[in-house]
């Protein structure tokens, strides 16, 4: 096995492995039935045993994993092969998997006090995860799991590029403004005000391709 290859499995086990230090670390001082699933309030509004944590750990784990082979294996799968860079495609691989970690580190922080505070944490990562996939946006090539995959833009290049970059800028500027904007509102207009910035940051670059496509056609 090559040395690189070691290298993404530690990291890979090192970023999975904190959740599960984490639970282990409070699992005992757990109530036996504690809060499992949580309103848009961030109250409580189900609840279970608490080795629910565990199966929700395991399975979180799984599709963090399942996620970052096929994000890191894209350029093999996809039709359009060999179009990403390698490297390109890593980075954004731990990103998808951090984030995935980080939002169960705050499952298993809400279990335990009961009430989750999605503005001060879930809002902030889902702001940073869009602002980082917007980074690195403008640098991902037409192909048929990462990014805009319209049929316009899988059709034409110069359409795919051209709203790359566009929704890189935007994702970036509306995914930091989540980020720094949610956590000073209250609960109910934080999450209102992040689910229009994220329309706006999803909706508005489609139709900026869709007229792209029509203008071309036109022509």
């Amino acid at each position: 096995m090559k040395s690189t290859s070691i290298k993404e499995i530690v990291v890979l086990v090192f970023i999975i492995g904190l959740p599960f230090l984490y639970l282990a670390s409070i699992y005992e001082s757990l109530p036996a039935v504690i809060p499992t699933h949580f309103n848009y309030k961030g109250e409580a509004d189900g609840t279970g045993e608490k080795s629910t944590l565990i199966v929700v750990s395991i399975f979180m784990s799984c599709v963090s994993v399942f996620t970052y082979l096929i994000i890191k294996n894209a350029n093999k799968i996809d039709p359009k092969k060999n179009t990403q860079s390698p490297e390109l495609l890593q980075k954004i691989a731990y990103m998808i998997v951090v984030f995935l970690c980080a939002i169960l580190l705050v499952i298993i922080q809400s279990s335990k006090t009961g009430s989750m505070k999605s503005n001060q944490f879930l809002m902030p990562l889902i702001g940073l995860l869009f602002a980082g996939l917007g980074n690195f946006m403008h640098s991902i090539k037409p192909n048929y799991f990462i990014g805009m995959r319209l049929p316009w833009t899988l059709e034409d290049p110069e359409n795919w590029r051209k709203t790359h970059q566009l929704g890189s800028k935007i994702w970036m500027i509306g995914g930091m403004l989540i980020a720094v904007s949610s956590p000073f509102l209250p609960n109910t207009s934080g999450f209102i005000f992040s689910m229009i910035v994220l329309s706006v940051m999803v909706v508005y670059p489609i139709v900026f391709s869709y007229r792209l496509f029509k203008k071309s056609k036109a022509e």
